[in-house]
């Protein structure tokens, strides 16, 4: 038994907004300065109460028509968010709600930007023992309600989106295989660390970042764990046809690459336009380079991700 991908969506809220837009805000960069430093051009931010369900909502309506499979049959939802709408109940639940779907297991998972492939890791064990048949997978944030507007160092890199795939059991090979690794002695070099308690925000609650460190740590544990992945189905990493890493930043998306020895021509990049959206990057770019007919059946698709935790996850497809 397979989980075996039959549908992707994805959304970006209202109109992109470039660097020179973030600059005439009052924020101290310009276009230069974000490009040279991470390819990024433009990003797309939700306005105000706008919620990662519901952008959320709509990547997984458009990847259930996609997939062909109404929301009632679905048996696993498995939202991926650091940005939630409330503490609790989930996201996931209040997906599940809006799409009309009763009874099926819902629940969030917080691995930040890894988020998106321990979901499919986990839908995948979920449908190949048997006990599920057709899952939701969604990547869903809103970053831009925990940055630091006046840190420029962090607050032009991110963006708001959500991305969403239908997971159908099979008897054809799906997902290959599945990978999930973290090491917490690394929390600090990104993080969010603050809470709400009695009422008050306690801590800082915006995101924090040591680039240097973060760039180091993601490159090297990228590369492994698609050599782990690719390892475990018994292929090179030379005979993946497409690499989808992480939207962070094109510095080490081009290094992890390079590692791997994979064609830049085979890498999917959309982090120039969208910045990074956490744990929605990785299928916001699986569904534009589906639709788009880069992507085709047959072909071997290696995602993966790297975020606070620190975390680092990957997913090798059949597609």
């Amino acid at each position: 038994m397979f989980a075996r991908l039959v549908g992707t969506g994805s959304y970006l809220p209202g109109d992109p907004v470039s660097n020179n837009d973030l600059a005439a805000r009052g924020i101290d960069t310009n276009d230069d300065w974000i490009v040279t430093r991470t390819g990024i051009t433009s990003r797309h931010l939700a306005e105000p109460g706008v919620t990662s369900s519901e952008l959320g909502l709509v990547a997984a309506q458009r990847a259930l028509e996609m997939a062909g499979v109404a929301a009632s049959e679905l048996d696993l939802i498995i939202v991926a968010t650091s940005t939630p709408d409330f503490i609790f109940p989930s996201t996931a639940c209040l997906i599940q709600g809006r799409l009309g779907n009763k009874g099926a297991a819902a629940f969030d998972i917080q691995a930040v930007c890894s988020g998106f492939t321990y979901a499919l890791g986990i839908a995948d064990k979920f449908i190949r023992s048997g006990s599920h048949k057709k899952a939701l997978i969604i990547g869903a944030e809103v970053f831009s309600r925990i940055l630091d507007w006046n840190d420029r160092g962090t607050c032009v890199l991110f963006g708001d989106g959500a991305g969403a795939v239908v997971l159908e059991a099979s008897d054809k090979p799906g997902i290959l295989a599945t990978a999930m690794h973290a090491d917490g002695s690394q929390s600090g070099i990104l993080n969010v660390p603050g809470q709400i308690c009695g009422g008050q925000v306690v801590g800082d609650p915006f995101l924090r970042m040591d680039g240097q460190a973060v760039f180091k740590f993601a490159v090297r544990v990228l590369a492994d764990i698609a050599e782990e992945v690719c390892q475990i189905s018994g292929i090179r990493t030379s005979d993946v046809d497409w690499l989808i890493p992480h939207q962070a930043n094109v510095r080490i998306i081009e290094a992890t690459g390079k590692k791997l020895g994979i064609d830049r021509e085979k890498v999917i990049v959309t982090v120039n336009r969208h910045g990074n959206t956490s744990a929605a990057s990785v299928p916001l770019a699986l569904d534009e380079a589906v639709r788009d007919g880069r992507i085709q059946r047959g072909q071997k698709v290696l995602l993966e991700g790297v975020g606070g935790g620190f975390t680092w996850g990957a997913a090798l497809l059949e597609f």
